[in-house]
């Protein structure tokens, strides 16, 4: 079977789809962050619920957008220079979803003892977490924003042979 032809952008398909899905995990992490720290705070319990299911969700998305980060890497072609922040970038990202996973469960067994609590160490590590998403967005923001991976400019660059 052909593979589909590639795009401008070297995809196979409209635009990328990799930030989509990741800045949504970003999105739910941070909220969930927010909702523990301010469930804290305020000692309102009803905002460790809305953390918890954030949580869960951002849990199984990120594996989505790790795959089709590593797809979308694959087809970048990427150029020497760029290539230790995508590395990097690819195994924070792996770490990330780990982490979540490891975090939400911890939280689920933290949810089912007691609901109207949560722990400082698990804000602590929480706060880890947290610092992990925004190292990762900052590379991710280099791969796009400084060297342009599945921009149309890099893409013909690479494809005439400018960038190795």
């Amino acid at each position: 079977m052909p593979l589909p032809l590639l795009n401008d952008q070297n995809l196979p398909y409209p635009d990328t789809i990799h930030p989509i899905i990741v800045h949504f995990v970003i999105a739910m992490v941070f909220f969930s962050y927010f909702c523990d720290v301010t469930g804290y705070l305020s000692r309102n319990h009803r905002m460790f619920e809305v953390s918890w299911w954030n949580l869960v969700v951002a849990s199984i998305a990120v594996f989505a957008a790790v795959i089709l980060g590593e797809f979308e890497a694959g087809l970048a072609q990427p150029y020497s220079v760029v290539q230790p922040v995508l590395n990097w970038h690819t195994v924070n990202g792996w770490s990330i979803a780990v982490i979540l996973v490891v975090i939400t469960a911890w939280r689920g067994i933290i949810r089912v003892r007691d609901p109207l609590k949560v722990p400082v160490v698990y804000l602590g590590t929480a706060t880890f977490l947290m610092c992990l998403v925004c190292l990762q967005v900052y590379l991710g923001s280099l791969v796009v924003w400084v060297y342009g991976l599945h921009t149309v400019p890099v893409v013909e660059a690479t494809r005439q042979g400018l960038l190795k």
